[in-house]
């Protein structure tokens, strides 16, 4: 249980106390988690090959969300267990690298990918009628979890990635609101000469050097 009366646990009533008597009831459509779980895959020896023998050193790696493969994604209930489905996919990590040549600084992006990761799991999708439709939503966050290592024309090393499945529906919720969002602050337009306005807004400086009775005693000796 947390504070004000709400619980977030799944199927969880919500109470309401005198400090959000404001609040009306509103319908809303959204596509709401009906099961989800988590994972982890850590890959020891990922290479990638470097476009140059010179001596390199990472500037840093960026990788993308995690996608579900085209074509890979299988649902399959399973028949002595109602309302749960063996799912079956394929995710693909990609991921950008920039190196720099530790002898001219020049910085080069290599494009590369992690290994297919396998999924074979068993989640809740209940029953529905033939129009409603579950999605497969995925969620990735992957890691470097070591310094590279050049070994001649490759860098080595080894990133772990987290992985959320989620079952997702889209449905008409009644929830309690507080209404419309207020009217949101005007946008700040870009202003190239912003410099010298900070200058307008600067103090004026001193233009004469101080006497000796001005200087306070201790930076004196």
């Amino acid at each position: 249980m947390m504070e004000n009366n709400f619980d977030l646990s799944p199927g969880a009533t919500v109470s309401l106390d005198h400090k959000f008597s404001d609040l009306i009831a509103e319908c809303i459509i959204v596509d709401k988690v009906y099961a989800h779980c988590q994972q982890r895959e850590c890959f020891e020896d990922i290479r990638v090959s470097v476009p140059q023998c010179g001596k390199l050193e990472l500037v840093d790696i960026t990788f993308n969300p995690g996608e579900i493969i085209d074509q890979t994604l299988v649902i399959t209930p399973i028949p002595h267990r109602p309302h749960f489905s063996r799912v079956r996919f394929r995710v693909l990590i990609t991921f950008v690298l920039h190196v720099r040549d530790i002898k001219t600084g020049v910085i080069t992006p290599i494009v590369g990918q992690l290994p297919e990761i396998q999924k074979d799991i068993v989640i809740f999708i209940p029953q529905a009628r033939d129009e409603f439709a579950f999605e497969i939503v995925i969620e990735t966050a992957s890691q470097l979890l070591n310094q590279p290592i050049q070994d001649g024309e490759e860098l080595v090393f080894a990133v772990g990635t987290f992985i959320i499945v989620k079952v997702v529906g889209r449905v008409q919720l009644f929830v309690p609101a507080f209404g419309f969002c207020p009217e949101p602050p005007d946008c700040e337009e870009f202003a190239p000469d912003a410099i010298c306005d900070d200058f307008d807004q600067e103090p004026f400086p001193e233009f004469f050097p101080r006497q000796l009775q001005d200087i306070p005693e201790d930076e004196l000796f």
